[in-house]
């Protein structure tokens, strides 16, 4: 029997389960739990996703990302986008008519859209 896999990007935690033999069965992550927070950080030489990403973000906010998910579709005048700006710590940029997220990682600055960080 085939085995169907689903995965959750969710605003603020992320998930994966897969069906088979009739069962839905959720999927630990490194941590043994069935969420991940939907944040991934850049570093001066690593990039982290979820549970690492977070405990590390108040030490590297501007290169720490969550919520990107709300940057999908929006526009840099959008009054929703301009609100939840204000309680962000990363910097967003029209880059070409597009929203991007400019951070710092291995030295360099790094241009990423909402949908890679997703």
């Amino acid at each position: 029997m085939a085995v169907v896999m689903g995965i959750d990007l969710g605003t603020a935690y992320s998930s994966v389960a897969i069906f088979r033999n009739g069962k839905v069965e959720m999927i630990a992550n490194e941590q043994d739990n069935r969420t991940t927070p939907s944040y991934v950080a850049f570093t001066d030489v690593e990039r982290l996703i979820g549970n690492e990403a977070k405990s590390q973000a108040a030490m590297n906010s501007k290169n720490t990302i969550f919520d990107a998910k709300r940057l999908i579709g929006r526009k840099l005048d959008d009054p929703i986008l301009k609100n939840d700006m204000k309680y962000w710590p990363f910097e967003i940029i029209n880059h070409d008519g597009k929203l991007k997220i400019r951070v710092q990682h291995k030295n360099e600055t790094k241009l990423f859209t909402a949908e890679e960080i997703s």
